[in-house]
């Protein structure tokens, strides 16, 4: 059995030299050389392993690795707030992988900015592990047959992780590589694509994480969802959610501007008075823009903006009648209360 595992490994160096696919060609290799420290030849292991640190190559001392088709993802930033059920799930996630619980393929689905990916990262940050994500504008490739040897060519690389278990793969979006096949204008060329995925996922030991995010998982084929060990829904927001989330947004951006004002009252029946409060993704940026555009000598001008973005210029009836007090209209128009008061007489 060992002997065909090489002679395979060997094929598929021969096969990565001759495709030019460095990444895959030094994975092989590692593997060749794992292969045969464990059939007792560790000189000639250590051997293949020291060519391939003189290349810069992938080596089991370390967990960066270059390739073709990944990118390392920066960690930094912070990350979302997520509502109970959502979090619940998300900690059942980390405990899961924490403990080894024979789940490793997860899918996040929903709606663009519900906080898919930067949850992804989050759950990196908790676990301390590298996070890879797929670039899938380099898997997919115009040129018949090869976007399924391409994908094969990722799940080799990803079997080939030196330490999986301080690594978590990424496939972002993955609906570039996963819609159902009928909606395809190939179907035999969608129909590689999706058996290659398939196979891969197949072939995934449980010591690899992989976790994907979709915004289309209607479209998705169901042989592929079925792959998946859970699939957690992102699109699980209330209004008083997404209020206490906006409120916990300004509070970690008062922290870093320090010139703003706190007023959560007014900030929140700003945010109320939207017809649809939008996902935490964009509502961050909202929210974000609105304070850091805002004139730095004045503590509230942020919320005067943050109200313009929302709902636009409006007149003091109109505030009036949307339930704002009188010092309210005055902090969202510039206009002195005794002005306001007037004219509301008037």
């Amino acid at each position: 059995m060992r002997e065909q595992m090489r002679k395979k490994n060997i094929l598929n160096l021969i096969k990565y030299y001759a495709e030019h696919n460095d990444a895959g060609f030094r994975n092989e290799a590692y593997i060749i050389a794992k292969l045969f420290d464990q059939a007792g030849d560790s000189q000639l292991a250590e051997y293949i392993m020291a060519l391939l640190s003189g290349a810069n190559a992938f080596v089991p001392q370390s967990n960066e690795y270059q390739s073709s088709f990944f990118n390392k993802v920066s960690l930094a930033g912070d990350s979302l707030p997520l509502p109970t059920s959502i979090m619940e799930d998300i900690i059942g996630v980390i405990n899961s992988i924490r403990h080894h619980a024979g789940f490793n393929k997860f899918l996040f689905e929903g709606d663009p900015g519900t906080g898919k990916t930067e949850t992804v990262k989050q759950i990196a940050r908790i676990l301390n592990r590298d996070l890879y994500s797929v670039d899938f504008d380099s898997v997919v490739d115009s040129k018949l047959g090869q976007t399924s040897k391409n994908i094969a060519s990722v799940f080799q690389e990803i079997r080939a992780l030196p330490n999986p278990e301080k690594a978590i793969i990424m496939f972002d979006e993955i609906d570039a590589i996963a819609l159902d096949r009928i909606n395809s204008n190939d179907l035999r060329e969608m129909g590689r694509v999706t058996s290659s995925v398939l196979k891969g996922l197949d072939g995934l030991n449980g010591s690899i994480v992989l976790i994907a995010t979709t915004n289309l998982l209607a479209q998705f084929d169901k042989a592929l969802t079925r792959r998946f060990d859970a699939i957690i829904n992102f699109n699980r927001y209330n209004k008083n959610e997404l209020l206490d989330i906006a409120e916990s947004i300004l509070n970690d951006l008062l922290i870093q501007f320090k010139f703003a004002g706190r007023n959560m009252r007014l900030f929140r029946k700003i945010i109320s008075t939207m017809d649809k409060i939008p996902y935490p993704g964009e509502l961050k940026n909202i929210i974000k823009t609105s304070v850091a555009f805002s004139d730095p000598t004045s503590e509230y001008a942020y919320l005067k903006k943050l109200y313009e973005a929302v709902s636009g210029p409006s007149d003091i009836k109109t505030l009036q009648n949307q339930g704002f007090s009188v010092r309210e209209i005055e902090i969202l128009t510039s206009i002195s209360k005794s002005q306001v008061a007037r004219e509301l007489q008037g």
